[in-house]
């Protein structure tokens, strides 16, 4: 069934995902779009039952406070305004609505129902799939991480055999990453997968290079290259599946807010892309994209694997990428995550990982003075990746971490362990 849609138009306000989610908590399936979409546009949609003007803080752009298009008025869906002073909107808040406030508009006024759920989700999803693609086929880049695996999952489910599988080693990998991938993907769940190893192809366009949008963008490029290049000795792909999600959306940048970070798979996608884009989880929230993955019946253990980036450890080497640091981030890597499994903490921290930073520091090993680099720890909690907070970890658990990667990690001689929430901070590093 087609859900009933409450339609939240971004006019400035730096809470639009806390309304979201305050909908879709009401059992309700909410969409955040640009506040100067048209009714053509809206009408699009299918099943709006309310807008919500969203209005804040960065209402004004380039000197001029944003609108909405005056015809929306007149097209007899109920609206409230947060924020945002309309004459002609009968319901109007200065400030975010209580719960009780929000019931009201959303299942009185706007007589939605109460049906926003993962099964019907899904079901919306697979329709809207089929009728995207037809009888055409999907090469879907495939990681292994969380959002990929749902996407394929989904995909599998609409489309079956339509679905062609690639998974590119970038040579950016954790430890052992793409043995995986292979073993659970072809052998184990016998996806169509094409592995290709493009190691030394994405290294050599990373060299020297240390700007991290640079690096997103190179990436996310060389990424869409091997597709293109997958593609073409296959017959009718037409489609790219990515595993997009509404996060990557807003970092990204959006008509009333700067740009955080460009993700590979929104602002590094190149102009002269070859593909239509096929992406059922962009308007989901990091654990709805898990809830999703428990409906289609993936797993335990890969749905709630960690969390990787799509530039992989592209952005986890700080700087220029060097051979030797980028091993070091893998070791290390591999290290903490071996170690917080040993300690429980595999299962209660949501996101943890190794960074190596571009400089050196002077130290000592052997009795002799050593110049060599840092790893930087970081171990986060969050709900939907828009904030979060830090893991504190236990005293002996990053000691025994700290000496192992002193140890068995070369050309290193530092640990160090990263403080700092989301925000001021990312969750990554670059």
């Amino acid at each position: 069934m087609k859900q009933d849609l409450i339609v939240i138009l971004d006019l400035g306000s730096t809470k639009n995902t806390v309304v979201a989610r305050a909908i879709r908590d009401l059992g309700v399936y909410s969409e955040i779009h640009p506040h100067d979409i048209t009714v053509e546009e809206l009408k699009a949609l299918k099943n709006v039952k309310g807008i919500l003007l969203n209005g804040g803080e960065n209402r004004v752009v380039d000197g001029r406070a944003v609108e909405v298009r005056p015809e929306l008025y007149d097209m007899g869906i109920p609206m409230l305004s947060i924020d945002y002073p309309q004459s002609r909107c009968a319901t109007q808040f200065g400030e975010m609505p209580d719960e009780a406030a929000l019931k009201k508009f959303v299942f009185e006024d706007c007589g939605v129902e109460a049906n926003w759920n993962m099964k019907n989700f899904i079901a919306d999803q697979v329709e809207l799939i089929r009728q995207q693609v037809g009888d055409r086929k999907v090469l879907l880049a495939l990681s292994g991480g969380v959002d990929s695996s749902v996407v394929a999952a989904m995909l599998i489910k609409a489309i079956g055999q339509q679905l062609v599988c690639v998974h590119v080693n970038h040579g950016l990998m954790r430890k052992n990453e793409s043995e995986s991938v292979v073993k659970v993907f072809r052998d184990e769940l016998h996806a169509n997968l094409i592995y290709v190893d493009a190691s030394e192809r994405f290294l050599g366009k990373l060299e020297d290079v240390a700007d991290p949008e640079q690096k997103r963008k190179i990436i996310g490029g060389e990424f869409i290259r091997v597709f293109e290049e997958e593609a073409r000795k296959l017959q009718g792909i037409d489609f790219l599946g990515q595993g997009t999600i509404y996060p990557d959306i807003i970092e990204s940048g959006t008509k009333t807010a700067k740009m955080v970070k460009s993700h590979h798979n929104v602002g590094g996608l190149p102009e002269d892309l070859k593909f239509e884009l096929v992406e059922p989880l962009k308007q989901l929230f990091k654990d709805e994209v898990r809830a999703c993955g428990v409906e289609l019946g993936l797993p335990h253990d890969m749905v709630y694997r960690q969390p990787f980036p799509g530039p992989g450890l592209g952005v986890r080497c700080l700087g220029a990428i060097t051979r030797d640091r980028l091993e070091a981030v893998r070791e290390s890597d591999a290290i903490l995550r071996e170690e917080f499994a040993k300690a429980g903490l595999d299962k209660k921290v949501w996101q943890y990982f190794t960074v190596v930073p571009d400089f050196k520091s002077v130290g000592m090993k052997n009795n002799a003075r050593v110049f060599e680099y840092m790893v930087i720890i970081r171990a986060i909690n969050t709900i939907d990746a828009m904030t979060a907070s830090i893991e504190k970890v236990d005293w002996d658990v990053l000691e025994k971490i700290t000496e192992r990667i002193l140890a068995e990690v070369e050309n290193v001689n530092r640990v160090c362990y990263d403080m700092s929430p989301k925000p001021p901070a990312t969750i990554e590093f670059e």
